[in-house]
C-alpha cells in the first residue's frame, strides 16, 4: 500500500506511475475469444452449448430460462429482498425517468425547417455476471435505463455455474420486468447477442460488465453491434478530513477493494495521524472481513494514501486520477464538487457512502474506469436512445442558401454535390 506526500521531494514521478498504472488483466485472451466468436458466428446454438458445457459445466435442454422457471426462482428471495429490490428499482427509475431529452424543432430566418428526434435503439442485451460476482442491482441498472428510454425488446444473458443462480438475479429481472433470458456466458453470450444464433435474435447494443473474456469479446463484436463501454477493475477515490470517523473512511475504501484483487482504493487527506488511523483500521476489518482474501491483495498491491496540505489540492489530482467512485467526506462538499471534471459519480458528505450508489441512491451504477471518465460518463437513458436530425428546405429557402453550398461543393472537388443543388436553383449548366 503506497503512501504519497505532497511535500516529497520525489512525490511528482510517483504519483504519475500512480495514474500510469494499469491494472488491467495481463493475460492476453485475445486469440482464445476471437475463435469463440469465429466459431458462435458459424455455428450458433451448438458451439453457445459446447462451450457453456466446457466451462461452466452445465448443460441444459435449452438456455432459454422459462417463466416458471424464473418465477419459482425468484420465489426463493425472502420478502425483505424482493422489497429492496423493489425500492431500488422505484428510485433508479425515478432518476433515469428525469433524463429523457425533448426533441427540438425550429424554422430559421431562411425559412429553412431543422430538427432533432430522440429515437430508443430496437433491441438491447444485457450482460449480468453470474460467477464470482453475482449482482442482481447491476439487472436493475441496465435494464430499467433501456426501459425508461423505451427500448423494445431488453434480453438478458447470465452464466448459471453447475446450473446454479443466485435467485434475486431473477427477482431483480421481474422487477425490471425482463422475460427474455438464456442462461449462457463468457464470450460465448456475447458472440450470440451480437451476431444470433437458431434461437437468439441478434440484438443492436450490448451492455453490461463481465470478467476479462467478455470485455475482450465486446471490444472484438464493437462495429457489428454497440457497447457500452470495456469495463476495468473498479475505483474509489475518498477526500476526507480529521472531521471523519477513520473506521467509516476504512469500510468505504475496502467495499471497492474487495471487488477485485486489482480493483483500487485512494484515500486523500490533509491530516497525516488521521491517515495512520485510517490504515489501522482497515487492517482490523480484514482480520474477519469474508472476502479479506481479495480485498487485502487489492489493497497492499493498488492501495494508495495521498497526504496534502490543503484539501483544495487534491483537486487537481483528482482530476488526472480520473477515478470512478469519489467521496467528498467534507463539510461543504459541493465547493470541491464544482471543480471536479474527471469522475465517474460523486457521493456528497460524511453521511454517503458509495455502496448507497451501487444498490439504491438513483443514479447508474455502471460507471467509467481506468480513466475513461476523462472523455466517458456513467450508463443512462441516452446510452439507449439515437438522435435523428432533418432539414426541411422550401424553394425559397434553397434560393436563399443553396449557391453557398454548390460553392463549398466545388471548392472539395465534388461536382455532383454541386450539381444536385444548382440544378434545383436553375444554375446548372
Amino acid at each position: 500500500m503506497l503512501v504519497l506526500k505532497t511535500t516529497a521531494p520525489e512525490f511528482y514521478s510517483k504519483f504519475q506511475a500512480l495514474v500510469s498504472d494499469r491494472r488491467e488483466a495481463t493475460v492476453d485472451v485475445s486469440g482464445t475469444v476471437r475463435e469463440i466468436l469465429a466459431d458462435v458466428k458459424v455455428r450458433g446454438d451448438a458451439a453457445v452449448k459446447d462451450y457453456t458445457t466446457r466451462f461452466d459445466h452445465f448443460s441444459p435442454p435449452s438456455h432459454h430460462l422459462t417463466a416458471t422457471f424464473i418465477a419459482e426462482q425468484a420465489a426463493k428471495c425472502s420478502p425483505e429482498v424482493k422489497a429492496a429490490l423493489e425500492l431500488a428499482a422505484e428510485r433508479i427509475s425515478s432518476f433515469h425517468q428525469k433524463q429523457l431529452p425533448q426533441d427540438i424543432g425550429y424554422t430559421d430566418s431562411t425559412g429553412v425547417k431543422l430538427g432533432l428526434n430522440w429515437v430508443a435503439l430496437s433491441q438491447v442485451g444485457i450482460y449480468v455476471p453470474g460467477g464470482r460476482a453475482s449482482y442482481p442491482s447491476s439487472v436493475l441498472m441496465n435494464a430499467l435505463p433501456a426501459k425508461i428510454a423505451g427500448v423494445e425488446r431488453i434480453v438478458m444473458t447470465v452464466p448459471m455455474p453447475q446450473g446454479e443462480i443466485n435467485p434475486a438475479v431473477l427477482a431483480a429481472a421481474q422487477v425490471a420486468g425482463v422475460t427474455e433470458i438464456y442462461s449462457i456466458g463468457g464470450a460465448q453470450a456475447i458472440a450470440a447477442l451480437a451476431y444470433g444464433t437458431q434461437t437468439i435474435t441478434p440484438v443492436d447494443k450490448i451492455v453490461g460488465p463481465g470478467n476479462a473474456y467478455v470485455a475482450e469479446a465486446k471490444r472484438q463484436v464493437f462495429g457489428t453491434v454497440g457497447i457500452d463501454s470495456i469495463a476495468g477493475p473498479s475505483e474509489i477515490l475518498v477526500v476526507a478530513d480529521r472531521q471523519n470517523n477513520p473506521e467509516w473512511i476504512a469500510w468505504d475504501l475496502l467495499s471497492q477493494a474487495e471487488h477485485d484483487p486489482n480493483a483500487q482504493s485512494i484515500l486523500i487527506t490533509d491530516d497525516e495521524p488521521f491517515a495512520q488511523e485510517v490504515i489501522a483500521a482497515v487492517a482490523q476489518i480484514l482480520t474477519t472481513l469474508p472476502t479479506k482474501q481479495v480485498a487485502s491483495s487489492s489493497w497492499q498491491n493498488h492501495g494508495a494514501i495521498i497526504i496534502v496540505n490543503d484539501l483544495a489540492e487534491s483537486i487537481p489530482l483528482l482530476n488526472q486520477l480520473a477515478p470512478e467512485h469519489v467521496e467528498l467526506c467534507v463539510d461543504n462538499p459541493q465547493l470541491l464538487a464544482s471543480q471536479i471534471k474527471c469522475a465517474g459519480s460523486l457521493f456528497l458528505g460524511r453521511y454517503t457512502p458509495e455502496a448507497i450508489g451501487d444498490y439504491l441512491g438513483g443514479p447508474n451504477h455502471v460507471l467509467p474506469t481506468s480513466r475513461s471518465a476523462r472523455f466517458a460518463s456513467g450508463l443512462s437513458v441516452y446510452d439507449f436512445l439515437k438522435r435523428i436530425t432533418y432539414l426541411e428546405c422550401n424553394q425559397a429557402a434553397l434560393q436563399t442558401i443553396g449557391q453557398a453550398a454548390v460553392t463549398l461543393a466545388q471548392t472539395e472537388g465534388l461536382p455532383a454535390h454541386a450539381g444536385s443543388v444548382a440544378i434545383r436553383l436553375g444554375t446548372s449548366k
